[in-house]
C-alpha cells in the first residue's frame, strides 16, 4: 500500500465495507474515469442522463477520502466511513485483500456477502483464469 507517513484513500464501497487504495493508484483510476464522463458529456452522450451524471458527481465527491498511515500501518478510520461501515470506536473489523486494494469489512456483513458469493467462485475463477 504505501509507507508509515504517507496518505492512503480510504473509499466507501458497499454498507458494511471500504476500500483502502494506493493514493497514486487511486487518483489515476478516479483521472480516468473523470476524462471519460467529460469525453461523453462533451460528445452529448449523457444529454439525457444528467440527473445520473449529477448523483455521481454527488456520491463521488463524498466516497473518499485521504488518510494518513501511522505507524505499524495503523489508520484512523474517520467517523462517517466508521459509521457506514457499522461499527463502533475500538471495534475489530475484516482485513480482506482484494487484488487491486484492502477491503475492510464489518465482520458480520464479510460473512454475509462470503456467504452470497462462494457459491459462484469455482465459475468465478474460471472465467476470469480461463
Amino acid at each position: 500500500m504505501s509507507p508509515d507517513g504517507e496518505n492512503c484513500i480510504l473509499t466507501k464501497e458497499r454498507v458494511g465495507s471500504l476500500s483502502l487504495w494506493n493514493s497514486a493508484r487511486w487518483q489515476k483510476r478516479l483521472d480516468d474515469g473523470v476524462d471519460l464522463m467529460k469525453s461523453k458529456i462533451n460528445a452529448g452522450k449523457l444529454n439525457e442522463r444528467l440527473s445520473e451524471v449529477q448523483l455521481l458527481g454527488r456520491l463521488l465527491s463524498t466516497r473518499h477520502k485521504q488518510v494518513p498511515v501511522a505507524e505499524r500501518g495503523r489508520i484512523v478510520i474517520p467517523d462517517g466511513f466508521r459509521e457506514f461501515l457499522g461499527v463502533e470506536a475500538g471495534q475489530e473489523v475484516m482485513i480482506v485483500g482484494a487484488a487491486i486494494c484492502i477491503e475492510i469489512w464489518h465482520p458480520e456483513k464479510w460473512i454475509e456477502h462470503l456467504g452470497s458469493q462462494m457459491p459462484e467462485f469455482g465459475t468465478l475463477f474460471d472465467n476470469i483464469t480461463g
